[in-house]
C-alpha cells in the first residue's frame, strides 16, 4: 500500500494466485536436501517446528517442502496446503503455522515449475501432480507425528485456492486416504471455466499462461493446445477432453469424503456454478458438503481471508479430529455488501445463511420482458469489444464489490447488441442463483456467438448495474438457420431495488472472450419470461441497512452538510507547529475507541516520538494496538482524542503533509509480463507527478536490485519482490517510510537483505518505522523501539537502552576461568549466579548486585577480564517488559 495512490496496489494486482497449484512429492529413501527452521510465536502461543526438504522425483523433477508441527509430542491429523498458480508455498506459510499451532502436522511445497521446485506445469495431471499428492500421503504416513487410521493410512485433509484447491478434490478422487477437503475458488471442470459454452475465455487464459512462465514451461501437449486454440480462437474437441481429463469432475463420482466449498462472487475465471456442480455431484455421494460465497475472488475483492480459514479449521476439527462438538458453520452461506463503514470507509460486509444449499435455479419468478425482435452487428475483426469484467485487474474492493455498491463499470456499443427490460419492480425481489431465459438466434454466419448479462437498472438517468459484473457467453451453431436457446445466466447475490428494472443485454463482443472476427449480423427475439432464483427471498441481512437507503432521497441535502462539515474541520484543523518543523512524527495523547460509546480502547493516551535517522520497531503482542495507531498514522481512520503531527502538521484523511510519507502495509502488486523498471515507473506515472520527482534511480540503489530491474517479475523471487515493493513505497524519497511485517514470507538471506535495505534508507537522513514480529531481526536493525501493550505505552527508547536494562552481563574474559574462580564469582555478594561459557563468564546479578561492585570483585580475584556488557536479547526485554504489565 502507498499512502501517496490510494488503490494503485489493486489495480497492479498480480494475478498469481488464479489458480492455486498442488504437486505433491515423491519422497525417495535417502533423496533430496533439507534444512530445519521455526517459525516465531506470539507470546501465547507455542513455537512451530518447520522442516524444509527439496526431494527428489526422478527424471531430474525436485520438489520443495516444508512440514510444520508444534506443541508436546504425540500423534495428529495431517493437512496437505497448495498454493496459488505462479506462487510457492511461501504463500501459505502463516496458514500453515496457524493450523500447527492449532493441532495439526502440515505440509506446504511448491508445485512443478514454480518456487524452487523444477518440472513442467501439468495442470494437475493425474499422473503427475496428483499421483505426486499420493507419494506425499505415503510420507505423512512415516512420520511420528501423524495419526493413522491404519497403517499407509493417515488421517489427511487437503485444503488450498484456485489450483490448490483443484488439487484437493482431485487428491479426494483419487487417493481414498483423504479424509476432507476445504477447497476455495477452484475449479471442477476447467474446460467449462477457460471454454464456456464452446467460447474461449482467451484473456484469463493468456495471462494464466503468463503466470506461469510462457508456454514452454507447460507440458507439451498443453502448450501445444493453447496455441492452437489462442490461434484460432475456437476450442476444439481434443483440447476440451485435455482439460476435462485434468478436472475434479472427471472422478466426480469417487469424492466421498466431507467437503467444504468456498466460491467468489468477484470471479470471472471460476464462476460460482462451478462449485454449484462440485456440490452437486459431491452431495450425490452421500458426503457432507457445505457452500460458501464469499465477497471477493480472481477478479479482486476481500477474500475474506481470516473467515474462511477458520472456517476451514473448523471442518477438519470436526472430520479429522471427530470433535462432534465443533460449529462448522451453515450449510449455506452468502456475504453481503451492506455500502460503506463510517470508520476507514471500507465496503462493510455482513452474511446471510440457510440452512440447505439451494442450488442455482430454485424458487423461480418469471419476470416480462419487453422488446421486439432486434437486429445487430459482429463488427469485422470482434472490435471494439464490450467490456464486462476486467480479469486480473479488479479494484481494490473487487468489479462485484463495486455493483454492489451501485457503481456500473460495464460498457456495450452501439449497434452490437440487443437488449429486452422488464417493468419497474413493485418491491424489493433478492436474486440468489442463475437467471435464465430462451431466446430465438439468427445469423448471416453459420454459428453466432452471444454474449449475455442482465443490467439492474434505476430510475431516472443512472448508470445501469452489472451484478458481479458476471456475462455468458454462449455459442450458437447452425444459426443461419435459426435456433431457440435456453440460457443460463451467471449466478450471483444481487437485490433489486422497488422501482429498479431489469435488461436482459445480449452482446456481439466481449473484452475476456475470443469473437468471430468475420462480420456478422445477429438477429434475435424472446421467446418467453426471465426466470429468476429467489431462493433467499425474505433473508434478512444480519446488521443493519446500508446508509444509502437513507441518504439517497435526500441526496441535495446531503451534499450541501456534507460541504458545510468539510469547511468546518478545514477550519478547526490545527495550525502547523513550527518547533516541530524538523520532526518526522510526533504522537501525543493518541486514543482510540472501538466503538463510539464504549469502554474498551484499541489505542489509549499513546505518545512518543520519532526524529530523522532513526529506524524505530513498533513492537506488541496480537491486540496491542499497533495496526490501529499505524492507520491513524496514515490518516486510514480518525482518533477519537490526541494528536499526530507530521513535520509539524496534523494528520487528517488527505492532509498534504502524507506526500511525504510511503507506506508498504499490505504488499504491492506488479504485472508480471513487465520489468521490476517497467513497473515502478508504470505506477509514478499513475500518480501524475513529474518524473524527476520519481527519484527512481536512487529508490533502486537503496533496494539493491541490481540487473535484475530489467527482467520480467515473474522471474523474481519472493524476496526481490519484496524488494521492489519497498523501492514502490520508496519512490519519491518520502521522509518518513512506513514499514509492515517487510520480511514475511523470506528466508534469512533475504530478511538479511531486507535488514540493509532499511538500514541505507535511514542512512541519508529519512526515517523508517516497522512493525515486525521478528524480534531477533528488530534487533539488529531499529535504533529505536516502541513496545506497546493492550493499547498503551509500555516503554519507548533506544534498542541498546532497553536490551541492556537487564540483570545478566557477559564477562569476556582474555582466557578461559578455571572452575574454582567460577565458584568464587558465583558466591559474591549480590551475585545470583555465574556460568562458563566459551568467551568467559555469563552472570546474573541478584537484587543487591550491580555492575560497579562486580567489577570490583572481579579485579580482586584477579579474573582477566576484557570486556564486560549487559546480555539480554530483545526477546528477553520484550517478554519482560510486556510480563510486567500484564
Amino acid at each position: 500500500m502507498d499512502l501517496r495512490l490510494p488503490g494503485w496496489r489493486a489495480l497492479l494486482r498480480r494475478p498469481r494466485r488464479l489458480l492455486a497449484a498442488g504437486a505433491a512429492v515423491v519422497v525417495l529413501a535417502g533423496a533430496g536436501t533439507w534444512t530445519v527452521g521455526s517459525a516465531v510465536a506470539s507470546d501465547d502461543t507455542p513455537p512451530v517446528r518447520r522442516t524444509d526438504r527439496v526431494m527428489a522425483l526422478g527424471d531430474g523433477v525436485r520438489i520443495d517442502t516444508s512440514y510444520f508441527t508444534s506443541g508436546a509430542a504425540g500423534r495428529r491429523p495431517a493437512v496437505l496446503i497448495g498454493h496459488g498458480f505462479g506462487g510457492s508455498k511461501d504463500d501459505v506459510r502463516r496458514q500453515a503455522e496457524d493450523l500447527a499451532r492449532d493441532g495439526y502436522a502440515v505440509l506446504t511445497w511448491s508445485a512443478r515449475g514454480f518456487g524452487r521446485s523444477t518440472g513442467k506445469i501439468g495442470l494437475n495431471d493425474p499422473r503427475g501432480e496428483v499421483a505426486d499428492v499420493s507419494k506425499l500421503i505415503d510420507w505423512l504416513a512415516k512420520q511420528p507425528q501423524v495419526e493413522l487410521d491404519k497403517p499407509g493410512d493417515p488421517r489427511v485433509g487437503v485444503t488450498g485456492a484456485s489450483y490448490g484447491g483443484a488439487i484437493a478434490l482431485l487428491a479426494a478422487g483419487h487417493d481414498s486416504r483423504v479424509d476432507a477437503i476445504a477447497p476455495a475458488i477452484t475449479y471442477w471442470n476447467l474446460a467449462d471455466a477457460l471454454f464456456p459454452n464452446g467460447v474461449f475465455k482467451k484473456l484469463w487464459a493468456g495471462i494464466f499462461v503468463n503466470t506461469g512462465g510462457g508456454c514452454d514451461r507447460f507440458e507439451p501437449a498443453l502448450c501445444r493446445m493453447y496455441e492452437r486454440v489462442a490461434e484460432s480462437g475456437t476450442p476444439y474437441p481434443e483440447a476440451s477432453e485435455l482439460l476435462r481429463e485434468r478436472s475434479p469432475s472427471a472422478v466426480a463420482d469417487r469424492i466421498k469424503v466431507p467437503t467444504l466449498l468456498v466460491q467468489g462472487q468477484s470471479d470471472s475465471l471460476f464462476p460460482l456454478d462451478q462449485a454449484d456442480q462440485a456440490a452437486k455431484a459431491i452431495r450425490a455421494n452421500g458426503a457432507p458438503v457445505d457452500v460458501d460465497w464469499i465477497a471477493g475472488g480472481h477478479d479482486g475483492g476481500d477474500l475474506e481471508t481470516g473467515r474462511v480459514q477458520g472456517r476451514a479449521q473448523a471442518w477438519f476439527d470436526r472430520y479429522l479430529k471427530d470433535d462432534k462438538g465443533t460449529d462448522t458453520g451453515p450449510a449455506f452461506r452468502v456475504t453481503r455488501t451492506l455500502g460503506t463503514g463510517s470508520g476507514d470507509g471500507e465496503p462493510r460486509l455482513s452474511g446471510v445463511t440457510a440452512d440447505r444449499y439451494p442450488g442455482l435455479e430454485s424458487d423461480p419468478r418469471a419476470i416480462p420482458l419487453t422488446g421486439r425482435e432486434q437486429r445487430f452487428d459482429n463488427p469485422a475483426g470482434a472490435s471494439p469489444p464490450a467490456v464486462s469484467a476486467l480479469p486480473g485487474l479488479g479494484s481494490a474492493a473487487g468489479l462485484s464489490r463495486l455493483s454492489s455498491l451501485g457503481i456500473g463499470v460495464s460498457l456495450d456499443f452501439p449497434g452490437q447488441f440487443a437488449a429486452f427490460e422488464s417493468a419497474p419492480f413493485r418491491d424489493d425481489v433478492q436474486i440468489t442463483g442463475s437467471p435464465t431465459v430462451t431466446v430465438h438466434v439468427k445469423s448471416t454466419s453459420d454459428d453466432a456467438v452471444l454474449f449475455a448479462k442482465v443490467y439492474d437498472v434505476g430510475p431516472g438517468r443512472t448508470q445501469p448495474v452489472l451484478p458481479s459484473q458476471s456475462v455468458t457467453p454462449v455459442r450458437v451453431e447452425g444459426a443461419k438457420a435459426g435456433r431457440d436457446v435456453r440460457i443460463t445466466l451467471p449466478a450471483i447475490d444481487h437485490e433489486v431495488d422497488d422501482g429498479h428494472r431489469l435488461r436482459l443485454v445480449l452482446s456481439s463482443t466481449d473484452l475476456g472472450y475470443a469473437s468471430p472476427t468475420a462480420p456478422a449480423t445477429y438477429t434475435v427475439s424472446l421467446k418467453g419470461d426471465l426466470a429468476i432464483p429467489t431462493a433467499l427471498a425474505g433473508t434478512a441481512t444480519d446488521g443493519p441497512l446500508p446508509a444509502w437507503v437513507f441518504w439517497m432521497p435526500l441526496a441535495g441535502a446531503g451534499i450541501a452538510l456534507a460541504l458545510l462539515l468539510t469547511s468546518r474541520r478545514r477550519t478547526a484543523t490545527p495550525a502547523p507547529d513550527p518547533a516541530l518543523a524538523d520532526v518526522p512524527l510526533e504522537i501525543t495523547g493518541l486514543t482510540k475507541r472501538y466503538a463510539k460509546s464504549s469502554d474498551r480502547y484499541a489505542v489509549r493516551d499513546l505518545s512518543f516520538r520519532v526524529e530523522k535517522g532513526q529506524v524505530l520497531g513498533l513492537l506488541g503482542p496480537n491486540g496491542a494496538g499497533k495496526t490501529t495507531t499505524l492507520r491513524m498514522l496514515m490518516g486510514l481512520i480518525t482518533p477519537d482524542g490526541g494528536d499526530i503531527r507530521v513535520f509539524g502538521h496534523a494528520i487528517r484523511p488527505g492532509a498534504p503533509v502524507l506526500s511525504r510519507v510511503g507506506a508498504f502495509v499490505e504488499g504491492a502488486g506488479f504485472l508480471p509480463h513487465l520489468s521490476g523498471r517497467e513497473n515502478l515507473e508504470l505506477y509514478w506515472r499513475a500518480t501524475g507527478r513529474p518524473p524527476e520527482d520519481a527519484h527512481l534511480d536512487e529508490a533502486l540503489q537503496i533496494a539493491g536490485l541490481g540487473d535484475a530491474l530489467a527482467r520480467t517479475v515473474r522471474t523474481y523471487s519472493q524476496g526481490m519482490r519484496q524488494r521492489l515493493a519497498i523501492a514502490q513505497a520508496m519512490l519519491g524519497l518520502p521522509d518518513l517510510l512506513i514499514l509492515d511485517e517487510p520480511t514475511n514470507g523470506l528466508d534469512p538471506p533475504q530478511i538479511r537483505e531486507m535488514r540493509e535495505v532499511m538500514i541505507r534508507y535511514a542512512a541519508a537522513g529519512r526515517t523508517v518505522i516497522v512493525s515486525s514480529h521478528l524480534l531477533a531481526e528488530v534487533e539488529q536493525t531499529c535504533t529505536h523501539l516502541v513496545v506497546m501493550d493492550h493499547g498503551r505505552l509500555v516503554q519507548a527508547g533506544p534498542v541498546a537502552e532497553i536490551v541492556g536494562s537487564g540483570d545478566t552481563l557477559l564477562v569476556g574474559t582474555a582466557e578461559p576461568v578455571e572452575d574454582a574462580v567460577v565458584e568464587k564469582v558465583a558466591a559474591l555478594p549480590g551475585v545470583a549466579s555465574a556460568v562458563r561459557t566459551d568467551d568467559g563468564l555469563l552472570v546474573r546479578l541478584g537484587a543487591d548486585g550491580t555492575t560497579r561492585r562486580l567489577i570490583a570483585e572481579l579485579v580482586r580475584l584477579e579474573v582477566p577480564v576484557e570486556s564486560i556488557g549487559p546480555h539480554r536479547r530483545l526477546e528477553d526485554a520484550f517478554l519482560t517488559l510486556i510480563g510486567a504489565e500484564a
